[in-house]
């Protein structure tokens, strides 16, 4: 899959996954060094602090042997999710059982220690209130003012759908709700973190778009082989092409710019059609040589 992404013009791997009851630690640095072995060039942006806390814990070394472990192997990144909401009251309803705010606090900051770069996230609309969302951007905060290690800052909606939590919200966040997250966390972080990335797999191309005038100053990247919010019905897909992302962009009165995952500028764009597209131009929602992304959407709509 990485040497296939790779031939198709990625330049980033983001891998996750859940916490195997049998699994042997080893797995970690040895999938990065497959993939590293094969694809030396291509950054490798995995393992949340929960898996670095599990991978920890599996082999008895310390959080920062283990990061360093990990590092060796060949991690570029680390994705700063599991952080969910950072209060162990909400945690306790939306995730029992699994890693602490303390902890997760303590892992990130020790990422960043080694020298290791990472995003920083919030789970929100579930059963947390304004003052939770308020204090998770005020951690957030702190940790960039000492560590300057969070690339950037994703909030990400939730997707109920097909969650146990289903019973107990009221769905995910409204409109008025994703706008003001995004407008608060550009104030709140934008000294300090000044890269606010929108989730258009989890909002939808369109108002994606949108919030590029609430803050937002990135609009991510297409995906392939994404499941998380897939699984959860997210509604919109996991791929868009990088052509779609272009016009968006520019529809919204900006100037699209390809980046690398630590936001070194690949190359400027004036236009939607560009000379020498990559091969994932080409690509339909799902990852098959499909069509254009307009006769994907077609497709779509009147496929039986």
């Amino acid at each position: 899959m990485a040497e296939e992404a790779w031939e198709l013009g990625a330049t980033e791997v983001c891998i996750q996954g859940g916490l195997p009851p049998k699994m042997d630690w080893r797995f970690y640095p040895q999938v990065l060094k497959a993939i590293k072995s094969k694809i030396p060039e291509l950054h490798l942006h995995a393992f949340s602090p929960e898996e670095i806390w599990y991978g920890s814990k599996l082999s008895g070394m310390s959080f920062g042997d283990f990061i360093g472990l990990l590092k060796d192997a060949g991690l570029d990144s680390v994705p700063g999710t599991s952080a969910e909401i950072l209060d162990d009251d909400i945690r306790k309803v939306i995730s029992p059982g699994r890693i602490s705010s303390e902890e997760w606090i303590t892992i990130i900051k020790e990422v960043h220690r080694h020298g290791i770069p990472s995003t920083a996230t919030i789970m929100y609309g579930h059963v947390e209130t304004e003052a939770h969302r308020a204090r998770h951007l005020a951690i957030i905060r702190e940790i960039q003012k000492e560590t300057h290690g969070f690339t950037e800052f994703i909030p990400l909606s939730f997707v109920p759908y097909r969650t146990k939590l289903m019973s107990v919200v009221n769905g995910p966040p409204s409109a008025a709700e994703v706008m003001a997250l995004y407008a608060t966390s550009r104030l709140v972080l934008n000294r300090y973190i000044r890269n606010l990335q929108v989730s258009w797999v989890k909002e939808g191309p369109r108002f994606a778009q949108m919030l590029l005038d609430f803050g937002a100053n990135d609009f991510g990247g297409t995906l392939i082989n994404e499941n998380i919010s897939s699984m959860a019905v997210a509604g919109h897909w996991q791929f868009l092409s990088p052509a779609e992302i272009r016009r968006l962009i520019l529809e919204a009165g900006r100037r699209p710019a390809q980046r690398d995952t630590l936001y070194r500028i690949i190359r400027v764009f004036d236009s939607v059609e560009v000379d020498n597209p990559l091969p994932l131009e080409k690509l339909g929602y799902d990852g098959t040589k499909f069509g254009t992304y307009w006769d994907m959407v077609k497709r779509w709509r009147y496929q039986a």
